[in-house]
Order: C-alpha cells, then sequence, then structure tokens
C-alpha cells in the first residue's frame, strides 16, 4: 500500500512516470513536429507549383491569341512545273495500262517501247509485226479496250536493214482519268 500524502506536483508526476513512456511522448512529440514540417513544406510545393501552372497558362494564351504568321514560300515556276510534272508520274496507273495493253497484244506483235505522256493522257506505243494486217488487228484490239478511249496509228515503216523486214509502227492511245 502507498500512503503518500504530498501535493501532486508536475515534479512528482514526472518522477513517478516510467522512462520509457517518456521516451515514447518525447518521439510522438518530435514524429508530429516532422509531420507538421512535412506538411507545411507540402503545402509551399503544391503554391509554387499553382503559381507556375497560372504563369504558364498566361503565357499560352498570349501565344494562342497572337496569329501565326507564316512565312510564304515563292516557289520558282520551274521548280513547280518539275514537281507537278514528278507528281503526274507518280500518279500514273501503270499497272492498268500494261495490263490493258498486254491483253491486246497477240503473239504476233512484239511490243519495242510504251512511253507515257501525263499531261496529255496519251501512251505512245512502238511495236513490230510481220505484216499489216497483224498491225490493223492489234490497233482493233486497243480500240476495244476498256482503258482506252482513242487509238491511232501515227506511223509505220519497214525496216529493209532487217532480213526479216518487220513493220515498225507507232501509235497513240488515250487512256480514260479515272
Amino acid at each position: 500500500m502507498k500512503i503518500d500524502f504530498a501535493p501532486r506536483s508536475v515534479r512528482r508526476t514526472l518522477f513517478h512516470i516510467h522512462p520509457a513512456v517518456l521516451a515514447l511522448a518525447g518521439l510522438g512529440v518530435l514524429l508530429c513536429a516532422g509531420a507538421a514540417i512535412g506538411g507545411w513544406q507540402l503545402i509551399e510545393q503544391k503554391r509554387e507549383r499553382e503559381h507556375q501552372l497560372q504563369h504558364l497558362r498566361e503565357r499560352v494564351a498570349a501565344i494562342s491569341a497572337r496569329p501565326v504568321e507564316v512565312a510564304r514560300v515563292a516557289i520558282p515556276e520551274a521548280q513547280a512545273a518539275f514537281v507537278n510534272g514528278a507528281i503526274m508520274q507518280l500518279n500514273l496507273p501503270w499497272r492498268e495500262l500494261q495490263d490493258a495493253v498486254l491483253a491486246a497484244t497477240p503473239r504476233s506483235v512484239a511490243l519495242v517501247a510504251m512511253e507515257p505522256d501525263p499531261r496529255k493522257r496519251i501512251l505512245k506505243i512502238t511495236a513490230e509485226t510481220k505484216s499489216s494486217d497483224d498491225m490493223v488487228a492489234y490497233v482493233e484490239a486497243l480500240k476495244e479496250q476498256e482503258s482506252f478511249s482513242d487509238v491511232l496509228l501515227t506511223r509505220h515503216e519497214i525496216n529493209e536493214q532487217d532480213p526479216n523486214r518487220p513493220l515498225r509502227f507507232q501509235l497513240e492511245a488515250t487512256w480514260l482519268a479515272r
């Protein structure tokens, strides 16, 4: 039994508290102080980021409010014509034209050259055959192809230097734009 008639004081109360409890209380106070400091730092960082974000929004608004100035580049006429010609060459329906010519070409006709003119949509064909009947039949066969709207025989000649004397001819086939 404990009998203690002395009045209570802070000093006496602290004297009777176990040292481990005091150490834990001190540690708790330190942790609370550390948490308070960390929270204060986070609040300051948040304020700084909000300030930066507001500043960036103002800059973006100022930049987007001004009209964008695009420098006009003068393209020389020769360069524009060259580029347009290259684009026309790239857009040429080669596969369709080649398929149409090969479908109409019999074994008796030998193709020598095919030269496209994309501006006029004309395909110049040079071929050889043994007889004029084969040449006329070939022109008619090309006219029947759906890819061509018009086929014209432009010239023909017999090659006297060749012992077989083939008939060389040129024709122009106008293809349809699709």
